[in-house]
């Protein structure tokens, strides 16, 4: 993602060398241009013509003017080829390239004001970076349709009120069955609910605070069920309801992938690549939309979670931990839908995902979404909300990188102890293309 940073700041400064033939006329040449008084005659002290202002020194045209700079940074001789004493005009300017010269050290001109290379690129860059602050940012048509493109597939895949969600199997928040088991294979830190065992009071207290009162809490379970699940899940109470939720969401993702027009042009090995390596990213970007920074609490409709959730599913601390601060650091970013949806894309089309075949087609169109992304912001955003923006967002797309990463082990591990993970999430994460 830093190569890709870099990328588009090389293409913004290749669009802004486009423009330099619109500053010539903005004496960004290497001339030290003065106004003139109103009341003083505007013509060129060497050959009559119009003069555009002071140049090096001298009231002179734009011919005059180049035409001493160019002598002046060539070692030629210059020879009259009459007497030395040809008078320049606007129309014999040309003929006596040594008397026009004379003319000009005459009039006053200086070679000490000329600028050197290095200057004079780097006052045109000046000027054209004002011209580019002047003109207001707008998205093109075609950056306007991708953004459509994304935003209607994303609104027809997932679903912002989490109604589906109900219909998993229960979230048992019982703590009971984890202090029973009392650790996590390879962590100390699961005795977490052994350490705080609460009351009776207390636990439905926090089961009520965490299930919305229209729906019925899913801790109340037939005695029969209740220990038929006890006995056939005994240490990952969460991870019945985790696989199915896991499992929807992973169809959203695909079925999200599969309206966008550059995924579908992609060969189906690199579609299968890119799933396997965005899916976990793009779940954990749409979570972020529930994400309430304050409570820590991610609010899908009908449930809320909390990171204890996830613990009883049996993730661990060093996954969880960066995720909530993950989820804090992009929440406060306030980003919008539109914004959303492109670092979702962006994610998808990563073309350095194990498997990938075709890598410069899909650079070329994680770049658009990249550019689009930068361009929205600027369009769209105002100071001091869009300062560091777009490289925020990018720093936080190669956090979830190193968090992917993570998350595989766990599973891996959570399905070797309690083997209820969907074959869906496991054909997700295996090696195999």
């Amino acid at each position: 993602l830093s190569n890709l940073y870099c990328l588009l700041q090389l293409r913004m400064s290749k669009e802004m060398e486009e423009l330099s033939h619109l500053v010539d006329s903005e004496h960004g040449d290497g001339s030290e241009e003065e106004t003139e008084e109103d009341d003083e005659p505007k013509i060129c002290q060497v050959c009559g013509d119009k003069s555009t202002g002071y140049h090096f020194n001298a009231k002179t045209c734009e011919g005059c003017k180049g035409f001493f700079r160019r002598a002046m940074k060539r070692p030629a001789q210059l020879c009259c080829p009459f007497q030395n004493t040809c008078v320049i005009t606007k129309t014999n300017r040309r003929q006596c390239q040594s008397c026009r010269l004379q003319k000009c050290f005459s009039i006053g001109m200086k070679r000490e004001l000329i600028m050197s290379d290095d200057a004079v690129e780097k006052r045109r860059m000046q000027i054209r970076r004002k011209k580019m602050q002047e003109e207001p940012v707008t998205l093109s048509p075609q950056q306007e349709a991708v953004i459509q493109e994304l935003l209607t597939a994303h609104q027809k895949t997932f679903d912002m009120t989490c109604a589906h969600f109900i219909q998993f199997r229960p979230l048992d928040r019982d703590q009971k069955s984890m202090s029973e088991c009392g650790r996590e294979p390879n962590s100390s830190r699961f005795t977490y609910a052994t350490m705080h065992k609460p009351s009776p009071e207390d636990a439905m207290q926090q089961t009520i605070s965490f299930v919305s009162p229209s729906f019925p809490s899913f801790s109340f379970q037939s005695p029969e069920n209740k220990e038929k699940n006890r006995h056939k899940s005994a240490i990952f109470t969460s991870l019945p309801h985790f696989t199915d939720l896991t499992t929807y969401m992973i169809k959203n993702v695909i079925n999200f992938s599969k309206t966008l027009t550059m995924f579908r042009a992609l060969i189906i090995d690199d579609q299968i690549s890119l799933l396997k390596g965005a899916t976990f990213e793009i779940i954990l970007i749409h979570f972020n939309m529930f994400f309430n920074e304050v409570t820590g609490i991610w609010e899908c409709g009908p449930l809320q979670y909390c990171l204890d959730d996830a613990m009883r599913a049996g993730f661990q601390r060093h996954l969880l931990d960066p995720m909530m601060n993950f989820h804090c650091t992009l929440r406060k970013l306030h980003l919008r839908e539109e914004e959303y949806v492109l670092m979702q894309a962006i994610s998808l089309f990563s073309p350095d995902r194990p498997g990938v075949k075709h890598h410069s087609v899909i650079d070329r169109n994680q770049e658009t979404l990249a550019l689009t992304l930068k361009t929205y912001i600027e369009a769209k955003r105002t100071e001091p909300e869009k300062h560091l923006l777009f490289p925020k967002i990018l720093a936080c797309l190669t956090e979830m990188r190193s968090m992917n990463e993570e998350y595989t082990k766990q599973v891996l591990k959570i399905q070797d102890i309690q083997p209820e993970v969907s074959p869906l999430l496991l054909e997700i994460i295996s090696k195999d293309s």
